[in-house]
């Protein structure tokens, strides 16, 4: 498995090594072990599977009080992943990193904890899993606007297929609750 870093620390894009044939391929999605070794530690505790459709932008989402780390990985199409460090007193508070995930490219991305997530769906539809090292908690899950001027996500898209709650989260700079940043 191949590590490669982003411009945000603790963000890193996984490529695994792919064993393929006349019958197929075969490759290790996670072995925890071997993710260890590179630094990822997290103990996943559910395991989440969406599929959308072009256009569909789904985020960023973050849960300020039962924050999430999240490895990601597209099975079937093409998504636009990103991430963005809503730490509040990161020195990269702000910022954000992407990272073209794809079935044909078989790239994961790994998430720690204090980051909000979000992605787009660039293929007529995909399939999207991810594991989470914390539980989904509804009534903490908050949002940042997919469109916040302040941060300049590069989504190429005018109008993407928003859910309800999606369309109206606020910008980054109007929400009151954020996880506080934490030394390593």
């Amino acid at each position: 498995m191949k590590l490669i870093e982003t411009a945000l620390p603790g963000v890193v894009i996984l490529e695994p090594d792919i064993y393929s044939d006349a019958r197929g391929f075969f490759l290790e999605s996670y072995h925890r072990e071997r993710f260890a070794d590179l630094g990822i530690t997290a103990e996943w505790v559910q395991d989440n599977h969406s599929r959308s459709t072009r256009g569909t932008l789904r985020g960023l989402h973050f849960q300020p009080g039962f924050p999430q780390a999240k490895l990601c990985r597209v099975v079937a199409g093409e998504v636009l992943d990103v991430a963005v460090d809503v730490r509040r007193g990161s020195p990269h508070f702000g910022q954000w990193t992407s990272a073209l995930l794809s079935a044909e490219n078989k790239r994961q991305i790994f998430i720690p904890r204090g980051f909000a997530h979000g992605f787009l769906v660039l293929s007529e539809c995909a399939e999207f899993l991810y594991k989470c090292d914390d539980y989904y908690h509804a009534h903490d899950e908050r949002g940042i606007a997919w469109n916040d001027a302040d941060l300049g996500i590069a989504w190429n898209i005018e109008n993407p297929i928003l859910s309800v709650k999606d369309q109206t989260n606020p910008r980054l700079r109007d929400c009151a609750e954020l996880p506080i940043f934490q030394q390593p």
